[in-house]
């Protein structure tokens, strides 16, 4: 009977038939389309195309390319709920979940960071980056101590994870331990490429060992590395300050003002000899070289 229909020109599928072969081809046209815009970072368009895409049918893959599309768009929170969406469909998939916890934390959602690692660390333990991970979100909640104890662990997992090393280096010079931060320091020398983290965080330690002039040499690296880093600049006002080198602080600070005229409200805009003098003063003042 189908062939006579075809023959003479009848239909031969059902009109629900054709409704979902057409939906099935839209769907397959707006994903391809989001796919293609967001590589050319039209993401605006990217966004339409992948929501319209949902309309028609659920696609893990397309909930992920929303989520990167929504993250270049800086909706770092609808990126995570897209990645919700995910978790739920595949609880055991290691790499969504720290995906996801890195958002998190990008939001400053420790919490929420927290919750999602202790799912990664029921599926796998010892995971270095779970546990550097880990380390971030108690820190970023204000548990020092058992930020420097997830740190140790991830170190301890992976001896060459500079990040976790860095991390706590940081983490124990706001505690006051310049010993402690200084042996990360000198390991992540001698087994790192020049990083302008690392040296900012080598002329901190000099610094509070009183070694100023290497501070000083270390400070100048780094602003060779990147003439724009204004941590450099300022710190190095500071000592510059200290050692009664007025030219070199003042200088510093006018580098800071010319970058950044926000430095200080009071002197904003203001480059006059005196201007620079009280933002000098003001600021070299305040630095706390424990990052407190």
């Amino acid at each position: 009977m189908g062939f006579w229909k075809s023959f003479f020109g009848g239909e031969t599928e059902n009109p629900e038939e054709e409704k979902k072969n057409a939906e099935a081809k839209n769907f397959d046209l707006l994903k391809y389309d989001g796919v293609k815009a967001m590589r050319i970072g039209q993401f605006d368009y990217a966004e339409r195309c992948f929501r319209e895409a949902m309309k028609l049918k659920d696609d893990l893959e397309v909930n992920d390319y929303l989520s990167q599309t929504l993250m270049r768009l800086g909706r770092l929170d609808e990126a995570l709920a897209e990645m919700k969406i995910m978790i739920s469909a595949q609880p055991s998939n290691l790499a969504l979940l720290l995906q996801a916890a890195h958002v998190a934390y990008m939001l400053e959602d420790y919490d929420q960071m927290k919750h999602l690692l202790e799912q990664a660390q029921n599926m796998n333990g010892d995971n270095p980056m779970t546990s550097y991970m880990m380390g971030q979100a108690a820190i970023g909640q204000g548990d020092m101590i058992g930020g420097i104890a997830h740190l140790t662990k991830a170190v301890t997992l992976n001896e060459q994870m500079a990040d976790a090393r860095l991390l706590r280096a940081k983490t124990l010079m706001k505690m006051g331990d310049v010993n402690g931060s200084a042996d990360d320091v000198a390991w992540l020398l001698e087994h790192t490429e020049a990083d302008e983290d690392v040296l900012l965080m080598a002329a901190r330690v000099a610094h509070l060992k009183r070694e100023d002039d290497m501070a000083l040499d270390i400070y100048n690296k780094v602003i060779d590395m990147n003439p724009f880093q204004m941590d450099a600049y300022r710190e190095r006002g500071q000592i510059r300050y200290e050692k009664g080198d007025k030219k070199g602080a003042e200088e510093d600070m006018q580098k800071l003002l010319e970058m950044n005229p926000n430095e200080l409200a009071d002197v904003s805009g203001d480059y006059s000899a005196e201007g620079v003098e009280q933002a000098m003063k003001r600021v070299y003042s305040a630095i706390n070289p424990f990052g407190i």
